[in-house]
Order: C-alpha cells, then structure tokens, then sequence
C-alpha cells in the first residue's frame, strides 16, 4: 500500500478526532484532557507550537501522530492507526517520521507516557531507543503508568 505522511490540515480534524476516540474506547476511555485536545487540535495543540501528522492513501486518513508542545519539551502523543489497517507497520512510519522531524528540528528530546498493558507499543517505542525514565505524581493522563524519552544528540 502506497501511503504519504502528511501535515495538519483543518478537514482531518474529524478523522483526528475519531481515530483517537476509537483507540481510546478500544483500550481504556475518553478522558477529559482528550476529550479537550482531540476537540479542538488547531487550539490545543497547533497554535501552542505543536505538530499534528496524518498518513494518507489516496483519499484516506488512515492514522495519525501529533507532537505536543509542553513548553520544555515535546510529548510523542495522540497516536492512532484505524483497526481496518493495524498491522501494516503504519504506526512505526509515524514514529519514524516523527523522530526524523525532531531531528531536524534540533530538539534535544521526545517523551511519551503510555500504560504498560500496551505491549507492542513498549516494545516499539524500546526499539527505537526511548528509555524508560520515573513517572512524575502529577501528568495529565489518569491511564498513564509509564514514561519514556528518546535523546538526540548524546
């Protein structure tokens, strides 16, 4: 399958927002800090610095990645890739555009948080070099129960 990886654009807001919704509702919920940011993604994380991608083919949005500007760092978040096309390694392209976008941009760092029950995505992420570093009491997903930081540049 040809797909091209693609930056936000208004008209995917929908396909952002549902393909999260269904991962979420497929392995926990909604939270309300989602619901905010999957809401209005253009607010929430476009105009505070942050960079949404989506993967296409031909007319498709077939998954989605966005990088979350937290101030002192970038969170790797919002990852989805729709159940009809899991398996096709979509999810890693996202991830290695992303890494390779951070590279360029000069970024010292990506951090993620994820929940250990997620496996694959554990092992993924520790293929691609992120290190598993302590949780802080305070994050902004109640589901998280894992952090992780991919360093450039050391």
């Amino acid at each position: 399958m040809k797909a091209k990886i693609i930056p936000f654009d208004k008209k995917y807001a929908k396909d952002f927002y549902n393909l999260n919704v269904e991962w979420l509702e497929k392995y926990f919920y909604v939270e309300p800090y989602d619901e905010k940011v999957l809401s209005n993604p253009q607010k929430f994380i476009i105009d505070n610095g942050g960079f949404i991608f989506f993967i296409k083919s031909k007319d498709k949005i077939l998954g989605t990645i966005a990088l979350i500007n937290q101030n002192s760092y970038f969170e790797l978040s919002k990852m989805a890739v729709s159940d009809t096309y899991q398996g096709l390694k979509l999810g890693q392209k996202l991830l290695e555009f992303c890494i390779e976008f951070a590279k360029k941009k000069k970024w010292k760092s990506i951090t993620l948080y994820s929940h250990r029950k997620l496996k694959t995505a554990i092992y993924i992420y520790k293929k691609y070099g992120f290190k598993e570093v302590p949780l802080e009491k305070e994050v902004h997903y109640a589901r998280a129960d894992i952090k992780m930081i991919l360093e450039f540049n050391k």
